[in-house]
């Protein structure tokens, strides 16, 4: 069980790190993180799971324990974690679970949580409480209290997810690569849409025979990338493998960076909610902001994450947010992420716009960017102060690991949630400026950091 609780969710290799004896247990304890909850709906959990080979086995054991908890269990079956979010706020749950590894390989499962409203569970607010509740108690032997209900959702997510459709005209043409994952389940949907689809690897299927489902991964991208240029589409988008993320791909078969695509749905969204705030990550470029101001919004930076992303922007009761690993957020939504919304929005987008949407990024993609570099290192607090220290001349801020703004370059190292990791991401003018200042900010990463 060592290291199966992460920083939102729970995940491990089955059945060596993670078994249905641990689902038993989570199930059983989960009910105690939500033991501060309004409780006026009712003592239920939804519970759903993705299409992997042991997700089965997980869940029924899960169920076992959150029966045993005394809380009742409505299983909405085979779903997507935005549908599992959806579920938990419309039938008023007290809180859900999804069974589900996103995006690792077929070997891994786990779980994933949210109280009431769809409110994300993370390691500061339930997921290291639970861990220590699994770790130091032995639940009861099984003895099922709570009842059980098998809840059918499709018709109420499929006319949600509609709602979001404003324009039909004119008909697009859209790749969409679901990887065998549970995107598959968006087939009726995708087909009022008013696309011509080019589906890629639909067919739930866990084992993942045609790639992983991580789009972040170059690699995973290039099926896409080639149907959208061989069949002439208009857009290409792929979902990982639980369907809470998706990466575009233009009509020229490029890939769109999603804080670009975070800069394009703000400017639609914001004229729906004029001087609204829009929440994006730190790691987002420069001209994600610059959009945001164009179009009339209040830019919001916030730490990497979805619990520290949906907390703002319920505080601020803000219409939309997006991240760069591909997590967009609508208030509308339960402030929850959904991918098949984001490619609603970027239909609508397309549509608005008579534009391709190669034309449309073009204005924005005008800075030198690095992408996500990472370094193994154990002392991520010492290279953090290093950092801070060499750079200390410039605009300096500790929201997540540090950023560091220049006039003309900036950069954002931070250490993984999940891995003796640090991440660095830089932006600047043009790529000559980017590579003299990745090499100084290289050097002291590597003069002070020790090997993981």
């Amino acid at each position: 069980m060592a290291g199966i609780f992460k920083a939102y969710d729970v995940r491990g290799v089955v059945p060596e790190e993670l078994n249905e004896e641990h689902a038993y247990a989570i199930g059983y304890f989960f009910p105690r993180i939500l033991e501060d909850e309004d409780m006026a709906q009712g003592r239920a959990v939804v519970l759903s799971r993705d299409m992997r080979e042991t997700s089965p086995a997980l869940a029924s054991a899960c169920q076992k324990g959150l029966q045993t908890a005394g809380f009742a269990v409505w299983d909405i079956g085979l779903a997507t974690t935005p549908m599992n979010y959806f579920a938990v706020g419309f039938l008023g749950a007290s809180g859900g679970i999804q069974v589900t590894a996103s995006h690792n390989p077929a070997r891994y499962n786990g779980f994933k949580f949210s109280r009431r409203q769809a409110i994300p569970v993370s390691s500061e607010t339930g997921i290291g409480k639970l861990e220590e509740l699994v770790r130091r108690q032995r639940p009861p032997a099984p003895h099922p209290q709570g009842e059980y209900q098998s809840r059918e959702i499709w018709p109420a997510y499929e006319a949600h997810v509609l709602q979001f459709l404003r324009l039909r005209q004119p008909r697009l043409k859209v790749a969409v690569d679901v990887a065998n994952g549970m995107a598959t389940l968006y087939e009726p949907i995708l087909s009022q849409l008013n696309i011509d689809l080019v589906p890629l690897f639909f067919g739930l299927d866990g084992t993942f025979p045609n790639h992983e489902a991580n789009p972040l991964k170059q690699e995973n991208l290039r099926f896409l990338q080639a149907a959208v240029v061989e069949q002439g589409c208009d857009l290409g988008v792929a979902f990982d493998g639980d369907a809470d993320r998706a990466m575009m791909v233009d009509e020229t078969g490029k890939v769109v960076g999603a804080d670009l695509v975070t800069a394009l749905l703000a400017r639609p969204i914001l004229q729906r909610f004029p001087g609204a705030s829009i929440v994006y990550d730190v790691r987002s470029s420069w001209a994600t902001r610059e959009a945001i101001l164009e179009a009339g919004g209040v830019p919001v930076r916030e730490r990497v994450g979805h619990s520290f992303m949906k907390a703002t922007m319920r505080k601020l009761g803000s219409p939309f947010g997006g991240e760069l690993a591909g997590h967009f957020y609508y208030r509308e939504n339960f402030y929850a992420d959904s991918a098949i919304i984001t490619l609603v929005e970027t239909l609508n987008l397309l549509r608005q716009e008579g534009r391709p949407l190669s034309r449309l990024v073009q204005p924005l993609d005008r800075y030198a960017r690095t992408g996500e570099v990472n370094f193994h290192v154990a002392n991520k607090e010492e290279v953090i102060a290093a950092l801070a220290e060499k750079f200390g001349h410039g605009k300096v801020d500790f929201v997540d690991g540090i950023t560091v703004e220049f006039a003309d370059w900036w950069f954002n190292v931070r250490p993984s949630n999940t891995e003796p990791l640090l991440r660095l991401v830089m932006e600047a003018r043009d790529q000559e400026l980017l590579a003299e200042q990745r090499r100084e900010v290289e050097a002291v990463i590597r003069a002070v950091g020790r090997e993981a």
